[in-house]
């Protein structure tokens, strides 16, 4: 059992580690709504996509937005916010995020890489290198990307282990878990987060998660 004080909700994690699809769980669920930072700064900026504005102008160009982004999203309640895979990289953005609650999405570095190589790299501009093994390449690149933003990710609230989680389950293979899993999971490390710091306590909204029966209910 745990109650929000309507504070949003900020998705961390590596590209392709499920922000956007857990976030809309989460969002459903707690009758929240849901955006995607990647997404607002596309709008804010009239580009279809972030690929297009790191080549048109730059990635220095794209972070400037991405906290312009966060910076308007932080004095809003009640968000469930999917950002995106280096926001964590920028001070500024943290304290944007600290306003709300900051849940790390944990992935081992191979079953992202197995992922993107599956769906291919177009969209994800530091990955996007022509290569005759794209399961290498994404995973070299996203080697090297989680141990420079390794500690950053460690700064949220609450970490989702998609590793723990599998353990949990008996069968330690990360593929085999769901959306679902992972954001009851999620929503379980939200409420320590919230039960071990109880200023952050208020009459909005109870919340009770059953891991057994993998439900959540709004009380």
């Amino acid at each position: 059992m745990f109650q929000l004080n309507g504070r949003c909700i900020y998705l961390v994690g590596m590209m392709g580690s499920g922000k956007s699809t857990v976030g809309k769980i989460l969002a459903e669920v707690l009758g929240y709504s849901f955006f995607d930072s990647d997404k607002l700064v596309e709008q804010a900026v009239g580009m279809p996509s972030v690929a297009q504005i790191f080549k048109v102008h730059s990635e220095a160009f794209f972070r400037e937005n991405e906290s312009n982004v966060l910076r308007d999203l932080s004095s809003m309640q009640r968000l469930v916010v999917a950002t995106g895979g280096g926001a964590v990289i920028r001070p500024i953005n943290w304290n944007y995020m600290k306003k709300g609650l900051s849940v790390w999405l944990d992935v081992p570095v191979d079953a992202l890489a197995k992922r993107i190589a599956q769906v291919g790299t177009a969209s994800r501009p530091l990955l996007d290198q022509p290569s005759d093994d794209p399961y290498t390449a994404a995973f070299t690149k996203l080697s090297m990307l989680a141990e420079q933003r390794g500690e950053a990710y460690a700064n949220a609230d609450a970490r989702v282990s998609l590793e723990e989680i599998a353990a949990k389950q008996g069968h330690g293979d990360v593929s085999k878990l769901t959306p679902t899993d992972i954001a009851i999971e999620a929503l379980l490390q939200v409420g320590n987060f919230v039960n071990e710091h109880p200023t952050i306590h208020s009459q909005v909204g109870d919340l009770q998660v059953d891991s057994h029966s993998r439900r959540v209910q709004t009380l």
